[in-house]
């Protein structure tokens, strides 16, 4: 096997389990933030189809973030329950819709959306 296909199968693999260390935080919320220091890590070494993945990891942690601050805030007058429910499912979301691009090395359509 040659070195560029060794650095690959790496790189999808990195991106593969810093979808899954995101579906955990859902449970935890520590392992997005490893998550999101990895995606930081490998995205200017990647290929360009697998650097929408990192983009999109970074933004979706971001963007949970601000989100999950503004639900977590109104959730004092009930308002956030609903956000957060909604974030909850946004988040599963993106990364299923993630890892199966990744299973077909493709690259995330929309990736710098806030879309699913």
């Amino acid at each position: 096997m040659n070195q560029s296909m060794t650095e690959g199968s790496s790189n999808t693999t990195i991106a593969n389990v810093i979808y899954v260390l995101y579906l955990l935080a859902l449970i935890n919320g520590i392992t997005a933030i490893v998550g999101v220091i990895m995606a930081y890590i490998y995205k200017d070494g990647a290929p360009q189809w697998l650097r929408t993945h990192y983009e999109l990891q970074i933004r979706t942690f971001w963007m949970g973030l601000l989100i999950g601050a503004v639900g977590f805030l109104l959730s004092w007058v009930l308002i956030g329950i609903p956000i957060l429910l909604a974030l909850a499912v946004w988040w599963i979301v993106r990364c299923v819709k993630g890892l199966r691009f990744v299973g077909e090395r493709a690259p995330y359509p929309n990736y710098l959306g806030w879309g699913l």
